[in-house]
């Protein structure tokens, strides 16, 4: 009867290690498979023109292209 038994206890300890295991690949596929539906796609390429936006460095100035040589003299001393 012990002998039984013992012969019984590597069985049992051997069946736990592959319930754990396939409990363990479950996990795994439902973690695999939640990655896909977040991950699954790629993003849709942008367009490298899209990307640049073009503009002036600084705004324009009315005023200093306005070049007047008579208020030039007159504010410098002439």
């Amino acid at each position: 009867m012990q002998e039984e038994q013992q012969a019984e206890q590597p069985q049992q300890q051997a069946e736990q290690p592959q319930e754990q295991q396939a409990g363990q690949e479950q996990q795994a596929d439902a973690a695999e498979a939640g990655r896909r539906a977040r991950f699954g796609a790629l993003p849709e390429r942008v367009d490298p023109r899209d990307l640049v936006e073009e503009r002036p460095a600084t705004p324009r100035d009315p005023a200093r292209d306005a070049y007047d040589p008579d208020q030039v003299a007159i504010r410098y001393g002439l």
